[in-house]
Protein backbone atom coordinates (compact mmCIF):
# COMPACT_ATOMS: atom_id res chain seq x y z
CA UNK A 1 0.00 0.00 0.00
CA UNK A 2 2.76 2.47 0.95
CA UNK A 3 4.66 1.91 -2.30
CA UNK A 4 1.46 2.39 -4.31
CA UNK A 5 0.84 5.72 -2.59
CA UNK A 6 4.43 6.77 -3.22
CA UNK A 7 4.04 6.03 -6.93
CA UNK A 8 0.72 7.89 -7.07
CA UNK A 9 2.36 11.20 -6.18
CA UNK A 10 2.79 12.55 -9.74
CA UNK A 11 -0.96 12.15 -10.38
CA UNK A 12 -1.84 13.65 -6.99
CA UNK A 13 0.46 16.60 -7.61
CA UNK A 14 -1.14 17.22 -11.01
CA UNK A 15 -4.53 17.36 -9.39
CA UNK A 16 -3.24 19.71 -6.71
CA UNK A 17 -1.88 22.10 -9.34
CA UNK A 18 -5.28 22.34 -11.02
CA UNK A 19 -7.02 23.28 -7.77
CA UNK A 20 -7.78 26.79 -6.59
CA UNK A 21 -7.10 27.59 -2.94
CA UNK A 22 -9.64 30.05 -1.60
CA UNK A 23 -8.38 30.15 2.00
CA UNK A 24 -5.16 31.63 3.47
CA UNK A 25 -3.61 28.19 3.81
CA UNK A 26 -0.08 29.55 4.15
CA UNK A 27 -0.87 32.93 5.61
CA UNK A 28 -1.67 36.25 4.03
CA UNK A 29 1.30 38.29 2.81
CA UNK A 30 2.61 40.38 5.69
CA UNK A 31 1.08 38.25 8.44
CA UNK A 32 3.23 36.87 11.20
CA UNK A 33 2.53 33.14 10.96
CA UNK A 34 3.32 30.09 13.08
CA UNK A 35 3.19 26.68 11.40
CA UNK A 36 2.67 23.66 13.68
CA UNK A 37 2.39 19.90 13.32
CA UNK A 38 3.47 16.60 14.85
CA UNK A 39 5.92 14.11 13.35
CA UNK A 40 5.93 14.40 9.56
CA UNK A 41 3.72 17.48 9.72
CA UNK A 42 6.21 19.25 12.00
CA UNK A 43 8.97 18.74 9.43
CA UNK A 44 6.65 20.04 6.70
CA UNK A 45 5.86 23.05 8.88
CA UNK A 46 9.57 23.75 9.29
CA UNK A 47 10.17 23.68 5.53
CA UNK A 48 7.14 25.87 4.80
CA UNK A 49 8.18 28.50 7.34
CA UNK A 50 11.65 28.68 5.80
CA UNK A 51 10.23 28.95 2.28
CA UNK A 52 7.67 31.60 3.22
CA UNK A 53 10.05 33.92 5.00
CA UNK A 54 12.69 33.66 2.29
CA UNK A 55 10.02 34.45 -0.31
CA UNK A 56 9.31 37.72 1.51
CA UNK A 57 5.77 36.90 2.65
CA UNK A 58 6.36 37.77 6.28
CA UNK A 59 7.79 36.50 9.56
CA UNK A 60 7.32 32.73 9.67
CA UNK A 61 8.05 30.36 12.53
CA UNK A 62 7.53 26.62 12.92
CA UNK A 63 7.39 24.17 15.77
CA UNK A 64 5.93 21.02 17.27
CA UNK A 65 2.30 21.18 18.32
CA UNK A 66 3.23 18.97 21.28
CA UNK A 67 5.69 21.61 22.54
CA UNK A 68 3.71 24.80 21.88
CA UNK A 69 2.69 27.28 24.56
CA UNK A 70 1.02 30.63 23.78
CA UNK A 71 3.91 33.02 24.40
CA UNK A 72 4.69 34.92 21.18
CA UNK A 73 2.01 36.86 19.33
CA UNK A 74 1.07 35.75 15.80
CA UNK A 75 -1.49 36.97 13.30
CA UNK A 76 -2.23 33.40 12.26
CA UNK A 77 -1.46 29.85 13.37
CA UNK A 78 -1.48 27.19 10.65
CA UNK A 79 -1.78 23.58 11.82
CA UNK A 80 -1.10 20.56 9.62
CA UNK A 81 -2.72 17.20 10.36
CA UNK A 82 -3.39 14.58 7.71
CA UNK A 83 -5.95 12.69 9.79
CA UNK A 84 -7.38 15.80 11.41
CA UNK A 85 -7.48 13.92 14.72
CA UNK A 86 -4.06 14.75 16.23
CA UNK A 87 -4.69 15.41 19.91
CA UNK A 88 -1.79 17.84 20.36
CA UNK A 89 -3.04 19.91 17.41
CA UNK A 90 -6.52 20.04 18.91
CA UNK A 91 -5.01 21.22 22.19
CA UNK A 92 -3.25 24.03 20.33
CA UNK A 93 -6.46 25.16 18.63
CA UNK A 94 -8.20 25.22 22.01
CA UNK A 95 -5.53 27.57 23.40
CA UNK A 96 -5.18 30.06 20.54
CA UNK A 97 -5.53 33.60 21.92
CA UNK A 98 -8.48 35.73 20.87
CA UNK A 99 -7.72 37.72 17.74
CA UNK A 100 -5.36 35.13 16.26
CA UNK A 101 -6.63 33.59 13.02
CA UNK A 102 -6.32 29.82 12.52
CA UNK A 103 -5.97 27.65 9.44
CA UNK A 104 -5.95 23.85 9.29
CA UNK A 105 -4.51 21.78 6.45
CA UNK A 106 -6.05 18.31 6.64
CA UNK A 107 -6.87 15.25 4.58
CA UNK A 108 -10.33 14.69 6.09
CA UNK A 109 -12.98 17.41 5.85
CA UNK A 110 -15.18 16.20 8.71
CA UNK A 111 -12.32 15.77 11.17
CA UNK A 112 -12.15 17.46 14.60
CA UNK A 113 -9.16 19.61 13.58
CA UNK A 114 -11.00 20.88 10.50
CA UNK A 115 -14.04 21.74 12.60
CA UNK A 116 -11.95 23.58 15.21
CA UNK A 117 -10.09 25.90 12.80
CA UNK A 118 -11.31 29.14 11.32
CA UNK A 119 -10.13 28.35 7.77
CA UNK A 120 -9.59 24.89 6.33
CA UNK A 121 -7.71 23.51 3.32
CA UNK A 122 -8.90 19.95 2.66
CA UNK A 123 -6.63 17.75 0.56
CA UNK A 124 -8.83 14.65 0.61
CA UNK A 125 -7.46 13.50 -2.75
CA UNK A 126 -4.01 13.27 -1.12
CA UNK A 127 -5.19 11.40 1.99
CA UNK A 128 -3.60 8.00 2.62
CA UNK A 129 -4.49 4.59 3.96
CA UNK A 130 -0.95 3.80 5.04
CA UNK A 131 0.19 4.86 8.51
CA UNK A 132 3.46 6.00 6.90
CA UNK A 133 2.76 9.40 5.33
CA UNK A 134 4.08 10.05 1.82
CA UNK A 135 1.84 11.84 -0.67
CA UNK A 136 -0.03 14.12 1.76
CA UNK A 137 3.07 15.97 3.04
CA UNK A 138 4.63 16.32 -0.40
CA UNK A 139 1.37 17.72 -1.77
CA UNK A 140 1.22 20.29 1.03
CA UNK A 141 4.80 21.35 0.23
CA UNK A 142 4.06 21.53 -3.49
CA UNK A 143 1.11 23.86 -2.90
CA UNK A 144 3.11 25.99 -0.47
CA UNK A 145 5.88 26.48 -2.99
CA UNK A 146 3.35 27.48 -5.65
CA UNK A 147 1.73 29.92 -3.21
CA UNK A 148 5.13 31.53 -2.58
CA UNK A 149 5.68 32.14 -6.28
CA UNK A 150 7.80 29.17 -7.33
CA UNK A 151 7.35 27.46 -10.69
CA UNK A 152 6.44 23.87 -9.81
CA UNK A 153 4.38 22.77 -12.81
CA UNK A 154 7.22 20.57 -14.09
CA UNK A 155 7.55 18.56 -10.88
CA UNK A 156 4.85 15.91 -11.52
CA UNK A 157 6.61 14.88 -14.73
CA UNK A 158 10.03 14.92 -13.08
CA UNK A 159 8.71 12.78 -10.21
CA UNK A 160 7.08 10.35 -12.63
CA UNK A 161 10.34 9.83 -14.49
CA UNK A 162 12.43 9.63 -11.32
CA UNK A 163 10.17 7.08 -9.62
CA UNK A 164 10.16 4.94 -12.77
CA UNK A 165 13.96 4.76 -12.82
CA UNK A 166 15.99 2.16 -11.00
CA UNK A 167 17.24 3.41 -7.66
CA UNK A 168 20.74 4.88 -7.62
CA UNK A 169 21.71 2.33 -4.93
CA UNK A 170 20.22 -0.77 -3.36
CA UNK A 171 18.89 0.04 0.10
CA UNK A 172 19.58 -3.52 1.25
CA UNK A 173 23.32 -2.90 0.87
CA UNK A 174 23.37 -0.49 3.81
CA UNK A 175 22.70 -0.64 7.55
CA UNK A 176 23.01 3.08 8.35
CA UNK A 177 21.20 5.93 6.58
CA UNK A 178 21.92 9.66 6.84
CA UNK A 179 19.96 12.47 5.17
CA UNK A 180 21.30 16.00 4.88
CA UNK A 181 19.69 19.26 3.80
CA UNK A 182 20.11 23.03 3.94
CA UNK A 183 17.57 25.75 4.62
CA UNK A 184 14.11 24.44 3.70
CA UNK A 185 15.45 21.05 2.62
CA UNK A 186 16.59 20.22 6.16
CA UNK A 187 12.91 19.55 6.89
CA UNK A 188 12.93 17.11 3.98
CA UNK A 189 16.04 15.40 5.35
CA UNK A 190 14.34 14.92 8.71
CA UNK A 191 11.26 13.50 7.02
CA UNK A 192 13.33 11.09 4.89
CA UNK A 193 15.09 9.77 7.99
CA UNK A 194 11.75 9.30 9.71
CA UNK A 195 10.50 7.25 6.75
CA UNK A 196 13.44 4.85 7.14
CA UNK A 197 12.69 4.43 10.84
CA UNK A 198 8.92 4.08 10.41
CA UNK A 199 8.88 1.80 7.37
CA UNK A 200 11.98 -0.34 7.86
CA UNK A 201 12.93 0.09 11.55
CA UNK A 202 16.47 0.90 10.44
CA UNK A 203 19.14 3.22 11.83
CA UNK A 204 18.67 6.64 10.26
CA UNK A 205 19.77 10.18 11.08
CA UNK A 206 19.32 13.69 9.69
CA UNK A 207 21.38 16.85 9.99
CA UNK A 208 21.90 20.26 8.42
CA UNK A 209 24.33 19.48 5.60
CA UNK A 210 27.40 21.43 6.68
CA UNK A 211 26.89 20.61 10.36
CA UNK A 212 27.26 16.89 9.61
CA UNK A 213 31.05 17.30 9.71
CA UNK A 214 30.89 18.61 13.29
CA UNK A 215 30.61 15.29 15.07
CA UNK A 216 27.99 13.03 13.42
CA UNK A 217 30.31 12.05 10.56
CA UNK A 218 32.40 10.16 13.14
CA UNK A 219 30.10 7.13 12.94
CA UNK A 220 29.99 6.95 9.12
CA UNK A 221 31.43 3.75 7.67
CA UNK A 222 31.32 1.58 4.57
CA UNK A 223 27.73 0.47 5.31
CA UNK A 224 26.53 4.09 5.55
CA UNK A 225 24.43 5.73 2.85
CA UNK A 226 24.38 9.53 2.90
CA UNK A 227 21.72 11.29 0.81
CA UNK A 228 22.14 15.03 0.26
CA UNK A 229 19.07 17.11 -0.58
CA UNK A 230 19.32 20.18 -2.78
CA UNK A 231 22.54 22.07 -3.39
CA UNK A 232 25.72 19.99 -3.63
CA UNK A 233 28.91 20.83 -1.75
CA UNK A 234 31.97 19.10 -3.27
CA UNK A 235 34.04 19.59 -0.11
CA UNK A 236 31.37 17.92 2.03
CA UNK A 237 31.10 15.05 -0.44
CA UNK A 238 34.86 14.49 -0.31
CA UNK A 239 34.83 14.47 3.49
CA UNK A 240 32.06 11.86 3.52
CA UNK A 241 33.78 9.71 0.91
CA UNK A 242 36.89 9.57 3.08
CA UNK A 243 34.86 7.56 5.61
CA UNK A 244 34.09 4.97 2.87
CA UNK A 245 30.40 5.89 3.08
CA UNK A 246 28.37 6.11 -0.12
CA UNK A 247 27.07 9.58 -1.05
CA UNK A 248 24.03 10.17 -3.27
CA UNK A 249 23.41 13.71 -4.62
CA UNK A 250 20.85 13.41 -7.41
CA UNK A 251 20.24 16.27 -9.85
CA UNK A 252 16.54 16.48 -9.01
CA UNK A 253 14.23 18.94 -7.33
CA UNK A 254 14.41 18.33 -3.55
CA UNK A 255 10.71 17.42 -3.40
CA UNK A 256 11.29 14.73 -6.02
CA UNK A 257 14.33 13.62 -4.04
CA UNK A 258 12.02 13.14 -1.06
CA UNK A 259 9.73 10.93 -3.15
CA UNK A 260 12.79 8.88 -4.11
CA UNK A 261 13.79 8.63 -0.44
CA UNK A 262 10.30 7.38 0.40
CA UNK A 263 10.71 4.69 -2.24
CA UNK A 264 14.10 3.79 -0.79
CA UNK A 265 12.46 3.31 2.61
CA UNK A 266 9.74 1.12 1.11
CA UNK A 267 12.36 -0.98 -0.72
CA UNK A 268 14.35 -1.40 2.49
CA UNK A 269 11.21 -2.43 4.37
CA UNK A 270 10.47 -5.05 1.71
CA UNK A 271 14.05 -6.35 1.82
CA UNK A 272 13.88 -6.63 5.60
CA UNK A 273 10.31 -7.93 5.61
CA UNK A 274 9.71 -5.10 8.06
CA UNK A 275 5.92 -5.10 8.29
CA UNK A 276 6.22 -5.71 12.01
CA UNK A 277 5.30 -4.55 15.46
CA UNK A 278 6.66 -1.02 14.95
CA UNK A 279 4.10 -0.02 12.33
CA UNK A 280 1.38 -1.70 14.38
CA UNK A 281 2.43 0.47 17.32
CA UNK A 282 2.13 3.57 15.14
CA UNK A 283 -1.39 2.53 14.14
CA UNK A 284 -2.34 2.02 17.77
CA UNK A 285 -0.98 5.44 18.73
CA UNK A 286 -3.00 7.11 15.97
CA UNK A 287 -6.18 5.41 17.13
CA UNK A 288 -5.47 6.39 20.74
CA UNK A 289 -4.84 10.03 19.85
Amino acid sequence: MTQQEILSQPQVWRRALTSDIDVPAFGETGERVLFLGCGTSAFVAESIAELRERAGHGISDAGYASEWTPQRVYDRIVVISRSGTTSEVLQVLAQVPDGTATTAIVGVASSPVAQAAGDVLVLDYADERSVVQTRFPTTVLLLARRAFGESVEHLPRQAEEALAREAAVSAADFSHFVFLGRWWTYGLAQEAALKIREAAQAWSESYPSLDYRHGPIAVAHDDTLVVVFGERDPNLERDIQRTNATVVCEDLDPLVQLARAQSLAADLAAARDAVTESTANLSAMLVAH
